[in-house]
């Protein structure tokens, strides 16, 4: 039994674990994880570790006959892939004995504590630009531009807000999709927009959970079926969300007498 209290079994399950749970909440996929806290305990000496990752748990064990096993719950996903970046490059010099496990884990602990690489300010600009470039990807007029860029802002603005207020996810993202709608209506009735469809559709872009979606069909293609089934199930409802903020837009217009 004296394995079950063997400080390098408890180090090892501590540093797979805590770069596992920097990938998922950054945005990355299943298979990534496993991989990472895989690697990570065959530079260790552990070639025999076990893992079950899911986007709101992972389980990892090591230690052979007698194991350390550890659990740690994921409540919030993002995505920042700098973060997946970083803990891929401590993998990478684990592996290559470039770092010891106990400066890994400082480093894995230092990266899990940074702040988001890019200010919401920056973040906001970003949004807005790529809404106008959406709409004139999608063909539309660059005399909708502006307006769409301002739809856009102003939408992702008020999603940086309310996740920090609201907990439920479906809401923030549904009262955004409505103040897309809404503004781009009046835009349309001030005469400042035009093409009130595809303002729309590109102000809504920057909300769209490509990650996600893409995430969910690379685990279900790597057979993750737990994973992909419920990354999918996620990314519908943020669709559901954008959709129907839109639709209520329309549809409160509409009952109040507007032409569209």
């Amino acid at each position: 039994m004296t394995n079950l209290t063997n400080p390098q079994h408890h180090l090892t399950a501590e540093l797979c674990l805590l770069a596992g749970k920097i990938i998922m909440k950054s945005g990355g996929e299943t298979q990534r994880v496993e991989e990472t806290m895989n690697r990570i305990a065959a530079a260790c000496g552990y070639s025999d570790s076990q893992s079950f990752v899911t986007p709101t748990g992972i389980f990892f064990s090591v230690g052979g006959a007698n194991p350390v096993t550890r659990l740690a719950g994921i409540s919030e996903r993002s995505t920042d892939l700098h973060k997946v970046a970083q803990v891929n490059d401590v993998s990478r010099r684990i592996g290559a004995g470039e770092l010891t496990p106990a400066e890994a884990l400082a480093q894995l602990k230092a990266i899990e504590t940074a702040r988001v690489v890019y200010p919401d300010w920056l973040q906001i600009v970003s949004a807005a630009v790529a809404s106008g470039c959406f709409l004139i990807m999608f063909k539309g007029g660059w005399n909708d531009f502006v307006p769409a860029m301002l739809a856009g802002g102003v939408g992702f603005a008020l999603l940086l807000v309310l996740h920090r207020w609201v907990p439920v996810r479906f809401f923030a993202e549904f009262l955004s999709a409505t103040t897309i709608g809404g503004l781009s209506i009046l835009f349309v009735r001030a005469g400042f927009g035009h093409d009130l469809d595809l303002m729309i559709i590109g102000s809504v872009m920057p909300l769209v959970p490509g990650l996600l979606i893409t995430n969910a069909v690379r685990d279900l293609m790597a057979g993750h079926l737990v994973s992909g089934l419920s990354k999918g199930a996620e990314a519908l409802l943020t669709a559901s969300a954008i959709g129907a903020g839109i639709a209520v837009a329309l549809s409160v217009w509409s009952y109040g007498g507007g032409a569209l």
